[in-house]
C-alpha cells in the first residue's frame, strides 16, 4: 500500500483506545469515534493482568502501568468467617512471565492509554449508524450526518455493538441472575498492605477489596438476584449493607463508608460466545466479539490482547483484509476459553447452599499446588509463539 493504513475504530473505552495505541504504534492512520458524548471515566476498577502486559511488550508498546495502579503482590480467598481459604499463585506467575499483574482505576488506565494519543484522533458524540463497505474501503455514517472513509473498520463499541450487528446480526444476552455493586474509595486498613487483593466467598455472594495505587481502593460486591430485579436496583449503601450481614468488618466498613451516590450497580450478563467476528473490511475486538463475566478479571486483559495480536497481523499482511482473518483465527480459541472459564466460575463462585459452598471451599483449599499454578500460568502467559504467521 503507497498510504499508511487508515483504521477507524468505533468505540473509545479500552479496547479501542488499545487499539488505536497499538495501530498507531505500527504506523497506522487512526480515527476513533465514541457515540457517547465524554469518554467514560466514572466508576470502577479492574485488572491488567501479566498476560495483557505481555501482550503489549510483545508489539513495543509499554503504558509504564505501576506508574497509575498497584502491580499485585498478594492475592487471598477468604470466607466469611475471615479464615484464610488459600492465597492464589498470581503475582508469582506472573513475576516467571517477567510481567506484574496491575489492579488500575478505569480512569488511571484510560490515563495512560491518552498519553500515547494525539487527543485530536477521537471523536465523541458520534453514534454509528450505517456500514457500507466497497472493494476500496469501508464507509461509516454517524447519526449526526458526518460520515468517514478509510480501509479498515475495527468494532470496539462494547456490550450493545452496532458493529457486531452488522457482522452477524442480534445476538442474545445471557443473564447470569446476580447484582454486581462497584465502587472506588479513599480508605485505609492494617490489612490492606501495597498490592493486597482478597475476595470473599459467602452463599450466593461475594466481595472483593483490591488496592489500586495512591491510597485508592476498588471493592466490588455480589448477590444472587434475578436480571429484572437487578437491572432496576435503586438501593443505597445500607440495602447493601444488608446482604452482608455477620461478613467480616472490613466489609461492613468499606461498604458504609462509601456514599451511595458513588457506587454502580450492574446486573451480571454476558453473551454466548461466537466465533463469527467480521467479514469483508471489518472485525470486532473487546466486549462487541466476546463479552464475558468479570469472575476472571480478565475483560480488559481479552481487549489488550486483541489489540496486540490485530497489530502484529497488519504488520505482518500485505493484504489487509487477510490480517483480519488472521487476528480472528489466532483470538477466537483463547477469548472463548476465557469466556467459557469466566461463566463455569462465576456459577461456581456464586452457589447458594451451604453444602455446596463448602465443597467449593475445600476444593480450592485441597487443591495440589502444582495444578492451581498451571491453571493460572494458562491464563496469565501471553502466547507470543502464535504470532509468527508467514506474511501473505
Amino acid at each position: 500500500m503507497s498510504h499508511p493504513l487508515k483504521v477507524i475504530i468505533a468505540g473509545a473505552g479500552i479496547g479501542g483506545l488499545t487499539a488505536a495505541v497499538v495501530l498507531r504504534h505500527i504506523g497506522c492512520q487512526v480515527e476513533v469515534y465514541e457515540q457517547a458524548p465524554t469518554l467514560r471515566t466514572a466508576g470502577s476498577g479492574l485488572s491488567v493482568m501479566s498476560n495483557a502486559v505481555a501482550a503489549l511488550s510483545s508489539i513495543g508498546v509499554d503504558l509504564n502501568l505501576e506508574h497509575f495502579g498497584a502491580p499485585v503482590k498478594c492475592v487471598e480467598i477468604r470466607n466469611i468467617e475471615d479464615q484464610l481459604i488459600r492465597e492464589l499463585p498470581i503475582p508469582e506467575v506472573s513475576s516467571s512471565n517477567g510481567f506484574d499483574s496491575v489492579c488500575i482505576s478505569r480512569k488511571a488506565l484510560q490515563e495512560a492509554l491518552l498519553e500515547q494519543l494525539d487527543k485530536n484522533i477521537i471523536h465523541v458524540g458520534t453514534k454509528v449508524t450505517q456500514i457500507t463497505e466497497s472493494g476500496e474501503g469501508v464507509s461509516v455514517h454517524f447519526a449526526d450526518g458526518r460520515e468517514t472513509q478509510g480501509d479498515l473498520l475495527i468494532g470496539a463499541d462494547g456490550f450493545y455493538s452496532f458493529v457486531r450487528d452488522y457482522v452477524r446480526g442480534n445476538q442474545p444476552i445471557r443473564e447470569a441472575d446476580y447484582i454486581c455493586w462497584l465502587a472506588i474509595i479513599r480508605y485505609q486498613h492494617p490489612q490492606i498492605t501495597p498490592g493486597y487483593v482478597a475476595h470473599y466467598w459467602g452463599e450466593g455472594k461475594r466481595v472483593g477489596i483490591i488496592d489500586i495505587g495512591g491510597g485508592e481502593i476498588y471493592w466490588w460486591g455480589t448477590a444472587n438476584m434475578l436480571t429484572e430485579q437487578a437491572n432496576h436496583w435503586q438501593g443505597s449503601n445500607r440495602d447493601i449493607l444488608s446482604y452482608y450481614e455477620g461478613w467480616p468488618d472490613i466489609v461492613s466498613d468499606i461498604i458504609s463508608q462509601t456514599p451511595s451516590e458513588n457506587i454502580i450497580s450492574v446486573a451480571a450478563q454476558d453473551r454466548p460466545f461466537s466465533s463469527l467476528w467480521g467479514k469483508g473490511r471489518v472485525t470486532l475486538l473487546g466486549d462487541a466479539a466476546h463479552p464475558m463475566l468479570t469472575t476472571l478479571g480478565q475483560g480488559a486483559g481479552m481487549a489488550i490482547e486483541d489489540a496486540a495480536v490485530l497489530g502484529h497481523m497488519l504488520k505482518q499482511q500485505t493484504d489487509p483484509v487477510a490480517a483480519l482473518r488472521q487476528y480472528e483465527e489466532i483470538r477466537i480459541p483463547r477469548a472463548e476459553m476465557f469466556v467459557d472459564i469466566s461463566y463455569t466460575q462465576s456459577e461456581l463462585e456464586q452457589l447458594s447452599t451451604p453444602t455446596s459452598c463448602q465443597e467449593r471451599e475445600d476444593a480450592l483449599r485441597f487443591e495440589p499446588t502444582e495444578k492451581l499454578r498451571e491453571s493460572f500460568e494458562n491464563l496469565l502467559k501471553f502466547p507470543v509463539n502464535e504470532l509468527d504467521v508467514v506474511s501473505a
